[in-house]
């Protein structure tokens, strides 16, 4: 799944949030070369992707297993998944902050797995053996079909499948390959025939706060969500695969106080949270190891 960027400055940090959740389908030949040395014996590298909520997903798994103490290497900001998977997979990183659905579509171009259990059964058969994913959390970062908060009171809409009784009357936006990857599937699923689709991009948000679109494609962790009075629509047949927030762990690093650690902060987690954390990091302008600490705290895992 490609992440479109978001075009206002306000934004800019969430928005390279999306950049790299998807999966990726060519090297950044900026990068550096992938570190393939191993993590030194009894130390835990904590790594992240190059955008902000990775880079605070790690902070709370370090911070996390510091409090259990576990001493603690932190190397965030790596890159994309082509440049830190290797790592993982080496051992040069011990454990790193996954998107499951976006990792499975990595390591197997023609899966269909959609629901978080199916993704993971699928990631557990697929992985390498030096690599194992822990418990998968409920927060998401994911494709979603979202209409203001008024449009959803005045047509009681809940879910994709209340756009049936009103699609035909409805503008949809998103980016611009949007009509191409999911028209047939919003049909086939939901009965869904919208009156036309509207390439909005970066934009989309915006558009649907001024009417310009009555439904849009938003990513279920953009502050825009809250600061623009929108809500995603549920997806019960699941067109849109899961992406739950899942620790990526070499097995030959981890024991069992880092995997019961994580999986405890993963039980912890989930969407709201993640949107709340973020709308403090892009646009209060926060910084991230404060609002992970500010999170394990209030969770009770500090």
């Amino acid at each position: 799944m490609k992440r479109v960027l978001r075009g206002a400055a306000l934004l800019i940090a969430a928005a390279m949030t999306l950049s790299a959740c998807g999966g990726q389908s060519g090297k950044d030949p900026l990068q550096k070369p992938a570190d393939t040395a191993k993590a030194a014996p009894g130390k835990v590298v904590v790594g992240s992707a190059n955008f902000p909520e990775n880079v605070l997903l790690a902070s709370i798994y370090s911070q996390a297993l510091q409090a259990k103490g576990v001493q603690v290497e932190e190397k965030f900001n790596i890159g994309t998944r082509e440049n830190y998977y290797d790592q993982v997979k080496s051992g040069a990183l011990t454990v790193l902050p996954e998107y499951n659905g976006a990792l499975l579509a990595y390591i197997d171009k023609t899966a269909t797995a959609t629901s978080k259990d199916e993704v993971n059964t699928a990631l557990k058969s697929k992985l390498p053996a030096e690599l194992e994913i822990l418990e998968s959390s409920a927060a998401e970062d994911k494709d979603s079909l979202t209409v203001t908060k008024a449009t959803a009171a005045k047509h009681n809409l809940k879910s994709i499948a209340d756009l049936a009784k009103v699609s035909k009357d409805f503008v949809v936006g998103g980016p611009p390959e949007f009509k191409q990857r999911r028209e047939a599937q919003f049909k086939d699923a939901y009965g869904l025939t919208f009156k036309s689709w509207k390439p909005t991009g970066d934009a989309t948000p915006d558009a649907l706060k001024s009417d310009e679109i009555q439904a849009g494609n938003v990513f279920t962790t953009d502050p825009k969500i809250i600061a623009n009075d929108l809500v995603s629509l549920e997806d019960p047949k699941n067109v849109f695969s899961s992406q739950n927030i899942t620790p990526l762990v070499h097995k030959a690093g981890a024991n069992d106080t880092l995997r019961t650690t994580l999986n405890a902060v993963s039980a912890k987690l989930d969407t709201q949270q993640l949107v709340d954390m973020m709308r403090r990091i892009a646009i209060d302008k926060e910084d991230p190891p404060a609002v992970a600490k500010d999170w394990l705290t209030k969770s009770g895992l500090l």
